[in-house]
């Protein structure tokens, strides 16, 4: 157990750190752009390139895990995560800053790639469920900390000390996972990474990300549509190839899973919705209701505050109820909530926001601790890595092409943010549709109630 309680603060501090810096820098873009003396507009691509180095290397980084091992992958991961948070804290110009969150975002990738493959390895099968709860409890505390702490930095420090913070705190994970996290308990000996698959599979993830992005923000359509049609060829070749192998690197062999398959379809579905509702909010809160900022964060706060208590409760409960049910009943619940917001009445009181935040919020944990464990535990164990790559790439997917939409809608529709809400509910009420259908599948053994001895 001391052991155990050791490598899960490793991974507790890792994926934290790599979900915190998704958020913390948004917060500070108009002051770093003042300094750097660069626009508004450019200062995006400080986020963008964090977003985009770890949509291009986590499925690389996934079947390295498989092939070179889990821990060795986590470790490196964080300790290229911290040199880069050095080279963004030094940086002294635009391009500088840029490129060490690119590499901060390639660290990322590695630490978010194997991940719940690492929970898979340090808790037994039959309490995969809390360890599951416990990383989407992290997930959410970090997601929701990232504008509070870099208000509270940047009111006492310049804005450097936004990435400063994440040097001692990536050295005592480095520290704790060099120390207590496990060795593949299953290794290929037969398998060879590619190294043409991975520059296919960046090629392939960049441009739909880049065209996705070009569309919403209304680039040249000659762009977008050149970028398109560049997309077409290489996903075409990259999935021709892929689909020959017996080991892919994007694994459509765990995709002929048939619940595999479903959980990560809910999986986009949900975070799509996520991703939609909460770009949506503060627009609403704020320009809609005629709150202040802080006022906007601190009601927001709901909806990352009920995932903290619920989603370790699902964790448990995955364990002794079908997981599939529980997913279900969890997005269902989301879709009454986002659906509640969308008629919220025109000078609401503090609770009636707070209630249909607190819906949404409960309704996601319900369902992403139990999605998570299916997931995980219905690949076989020497393809753990590129089961937790994918999850990854299903939450990343959902979230960019959510927060498209959103840009999308503010260009074409009348009332944005309701519609927004509306759309997101009947994404989530259709993630539940498609995880009803895992009722009548089997279910992996731990997951549901069902257990063995291990």
């Amino acid at each position: 157990m001391p052991r155990r309680l050791g490598a899960i603060a490793a991974v507790a501090f890792g994926v934290g750190l790599a979900v915190l810096d998704g958020t913390i820098a948004n917060v500070a873009l108009p002051t770093i752009a003042r300094e750097l003396e660069i626009s508004p507009a450019d200062s995006i691509w400080i986020v963008n390139a964090y977003q985009l180095a770890i949509m291009v290397t986590l499925l690389t980084f996934s079947a390295l895990g498989d092939i070179a091992g889990y821990r060795r992958v986590y470790t490196g991961g964080l300790a290229l995560f911290t040199l880069a948070s050095v080279g963004c804290t030094l940086a002294g110009s635009f391009r500088m800053l840029v490129l060490a969150r690119a590499v901060q975002g390639i660290g990322a990738a590695a630490v978010t790639s194997v991940n719940t493959t690492l929970i898979r390895t340090i808790y037994p099968r039959r309490h995969l469920g809390r360890g599951m709860g416990l990383n989407a409890t992290v997930v959410a505390v970090a997601s929701v900390a990232g504008p509070t702490l870099a208000a509270g930095i940047l009111a006492a420090a310049p804005w450097p000390w936004l990435f400063a913070i994440n040097i001692p705190i990536g050295l005592a994970a480095l520290a704790l996972g060099r120390r207590f996290l496990p060795d593949n308990p299953v290794r290929s000996a037969v398998r060879r990474f590619r190294w043409r698959d991975g520059a296919m599979n960046a090629l392939t993830f960049g441009l739909l990300m880049a065209s996705v992005e070009g569309y919403s923000h209304g680039l040249d359509p000659r762009l977008v549509g050149a970028g398109l049609a560049v997309l077409l060829v290489a996903g075409f070749f990259f999935i021709r190839s892929q689909l020959r192998m017996e080991y892919p690197l994007l694994p459509f062999d765990l995709l002929r899973i048939p619940i595999f398959s479903v959980s990560v379809l809910t999986s986009v579905c949900s975070y799509f919705a996520q991703m939609l509702a909460v770009t949506a909010l503060p627009f609403c809160l704020q320009h809609d209701l005629g709150h202040s900022e802080v006022q906007t964060g601190l009601l927001m706060t709901a909806w990352p505050a009920v995932v903290t208590v619920v989603a370790p409760l699902a964790g448990l409960l995955a364990e002794r109820l079908h997981a599939g049910a529980l997913g279900g009943t969890g997005l269902l619940l989301m879709s009454c909530g986002l659906c509640s917001l969308a008629f919220l009445p025109a000078d609401p009181a503090t609770a009636d926001i707070v209630w249909r935040l607190a819906l949404c919020g409960g309704g996601f944990a319900l369902f992403q601790s139990p999605n998570n464990s299916i997931l995980i535990a219905s690949a076989p164990p020497a393809r753990s890595g590129s089961a937790s790559g994918m999850l990854a790439t299903a939450r990343l997917v959902g979230q960019t092409t959510g927060a498209a939409a959103m840009a999308l809608l503010f260009h074409t529709a009348g009332n944005p943010t309701r519609t927004a809400f509306l759309l997101a509910g009947a994404l989530a009420f259709a993630g539940a549709a498609v995880s009803a259908a895992r009722l009548g599948l089997p279910l992996p053994e731990g997951v549901g109630g069902r257990t063995d001895r291990r």
